[in-house]
């Protein structure tokens, strides 16, 4: 019990178990490319590239425009991160026949099947959302990757700062300038860029100045530091001898950032939203509290910056499953005690059950845990299930330990009470072992399912079996000791519980009257059966049990070609609306997609995430 106590709460603690198959996600930017390129040039020679990995079971891709993302799904039980060496092999042999301007592929970190673990929204008044970009990727998401478990952290509405020249294309024809030189001349200048164009003989400026005494390092530093500086860089190819067209000639030359790909809405103004996803084997709660620590000891560093960690945070929902399950089971457990007690009339007997109940649910979790499981609602639902078997291996044995003392006692027998309390324990001994093999048989067909289905219910299946395994082991080994210490001064004559004897009176004037008119016994079984299919046929079915999780997502799609603007005047609108809700209480919603983000959408789509107050009625 105490290994228990000092282990158990070391376990990883989710929502659901994992359900999800092993499976990696490749995605590969494509700047400018329509979704009919990407799928052509980008995708489709991806998926060839990873045709024929072993234990590959199904590829499915999605290309949207200037996204390419290709999803490998294997087989239950292989090893992902063999898988994913497999993968990067095959990668490096595809990547030179990708068109030039796409970027290199990218597989996405592995993270479990409920990857989100908290969304973290972010909005100043003081600072723009380049600066705000800015701070989140060298600052926040360098931070947040630290932590154990966390990985990966995706930022929606980044707007990286860049130089940008933004050619007009009447003074490009006026001055006979064309595109591409305008764009060579940009990416040399800078030595950067998304569109840099090279031929692979530009060598690195700088080095070195050797004198007598040591070694003077020359380094390199760019001479164009600001847009007015890099709209004076002229053309490398001049349209005219004698002419000097400079880039700042052909549009203005400005500090900007790329078309965005994906914007978000925090609680009803334009700011950044972090997504926070942790790895298969991350203890959720754990990689909450860790995540929320640091953003908290960033703060002080931070000021004019405001962040909302409600938006959406699992862990909250964990915490009161595990509150309300804990709840249950405990009541459970003190109700067992309360009718042993009742009905034994022995409070040495309800002693021995409060020791052994818990020690069998502590041995069946700490297997658990050693197993490297994570704890989840389909586990303690398990636990629970197995409480009344867990009860009826305590008091069989008990209860014969305590009848085969009382007739040794009475019939003056100088047996001592070890071998009595053993005799008796050989004799339940057989039944309690085929109890428990009756029981585990009952739980094969739930190990032989498969899908989705198996994932949720054989968890459930291997708490219940290991709780009842650990019960019988107790039964056959701790509950012997337990009543030979506690039983050894037990009073000869029994007391008898005035509830039993009530009971056994009122079943005897009911099964009198019964057996002499059986008639109406059967008639009235028949009606309750012919009820209950009636009744039967009208509820609802689910696989599932209904979660009451107050974390709510709303997910919509506009008109293909819906801009980004008119997608952030419909959310913004949305947010005024269902904060007129009662009960309502944080509002984040991202747009489109971010980079190397799990979704793989344009910007017409967008999802809107809410959580609800526990003060109010949730249906």
């Amino acid at each position: 019990m105490v290994f228990g106590v000092v282990s158990i709460p070391r376990t990883p603690v989710d929502v659901f178990p994992s359900f999800a198959p092993p499976q990696i996600e490749i995605q590969t930017e494509s700047l400018g490319l329509s979704t009919s390129d990407v799928e052509s040039l980008v995708t489709v020679p991806i998926e060839l590239a990873m045709s024929g990995l072993p234990d590959l079971t199904d590829q499915r891709s999605t290309s949207v425009p200037q996204l390419s993302s290709v999803v490998l799904i294997f087989k239950p039980g292989t090893d992902l991160l063999h898988a994913r060496q497999l993968v990067q092999e095959r990668l490096n042999t595809v990547r030179p026949t990708l068109p030039k301007w796409a970027s290199p592929p990218v597989m996405l970190p592995p993270v479990a099947a409920t990857a989100r673990v908290l969304q973290i929204g972010m909005w100043s008044d003081k600072h723009s959302l380049m600066k705000l970009s800015d701070l989140a990727y060298w600052v926040i998401k360098a931070r947040l990757l630290r932590i154990d478990g966390v990985a990966d952290v995706s930022l929606w509405n980044e707007r990286q700062p860049t130089f940008q020249v933004q050619v007009d294309p009447a003074k490009m024809a006026r001055l006979h300038v064309a595109l591409d030189d305008v764009e060579r001349t940009t990416s040399d200048a800078l030595d950067s860029g998304a569109l840099q164009f090279s031929n692979g003989s530009v060598v690195g400026a700088g080095g070195f100045l050797d004198n007598p005494d040591q070694r003077l390092q020359v380094p390199h530093l760019l001479a164009i530091q600001t847009p007015q500086a890099l709209a004076q860089v002229p053309l490398e190819e001049q349209p005219k001898k004698g002419t000097t067209v400079r880039l700042g000639d052909v549009g203005p030359v400005v500090q900007n950032y790329q078309p965005i790909i994906g914007d978000a809405i925090i609680d009803g103004r334009p700011g950044l939203l972090l997504v926070v996803e942790k790895l298969p084997w991350g203890n959720t709660l754990q990689v909450t509290r860790d995540v929320e620590a640091t953003i908290n000891s960033m703060k002080p560093g931070l000021p004019g910056i405001h962040f909302d960690t409600t938006i959406f945070r699992p862990a909250s929902y964990i915490d009161d499953s595990l509150h309300d399950l804990s709840t249950a089971m405990l009541l459970g457990f003190l109700f067992v005690v309360v009718i042993v007690v009742l009905f034994l009339f022995e409070w040495r007997v309800a002693l021995i059950s409060i020791v052994t109940l818990p020690l069998s649910l502590t041995a069946a979790v700490l297997v658990l845990h050693f197993a490297g499981a994570t704890i989840n609602t389909m586990i303690l639902a398990g636990l629970i299930i197995a409480l009344g078997e867990l009860v009826d291996d305590a008091i069989i044995d008990v209860e014969n330990i305590l009848r085969r003392l009382r007739e040794a006692r009475s019939l003056g027998s100088e047996e001592s009470m070890a071998a009595i309390i053993l005799k008796a324990s050989l004799e339940v001994r057989s039944a309690i072992i085929h109890a428990t093999l009756i029981s585990l048989v009952a739980m094969t067909p739930v190990f032989l399912l498969h899908g989705l289905t198996a994932a949720f219910f054989r968890p459930l299946a291997l708490a219940y079996s290991l709780a009842i395994l650990a019960s019988m082991g107790v039964a056959l080994t701790v509950t012997p000791a337990l009543t030979l210490l506690f039983l050894r001064r037990a009073p000869l004559k029994r007391q008898a519980s005035p509830l039993v004897g009530w009971l056994r009176r009122a079943y005897s004037v009911v099964l009198s009257r019964i057996v002499v008119r059986p008639v109406v016994a059967y008639a009235t079984f028949a009606v309750l059966v012919l009820v209950g299919v009636m009744v039967a046929t009208q509820l609802g079915q689910s696989l599932f049990p209904a979660f009451e999780q107050r974390d709510l997502l709303i997910h919509f799609d506009a008109i293909p070609g819906t801009s980004a603007a008119e997608m952030e005047r419909i959310t913004t609108k949305l947010y005024h609306q269902l904060q007129a809700i009662p009960g309502v209480d944080s509002f984040g919603a991202h747009i489109g997609r971010a980079k190397q983000g799990e979704e793989v959408v344009g910007v017409d789509a967008a999802e809107v995430w809410i959580s609800i107050d526990k003060s109010v009625d949730y249906n």
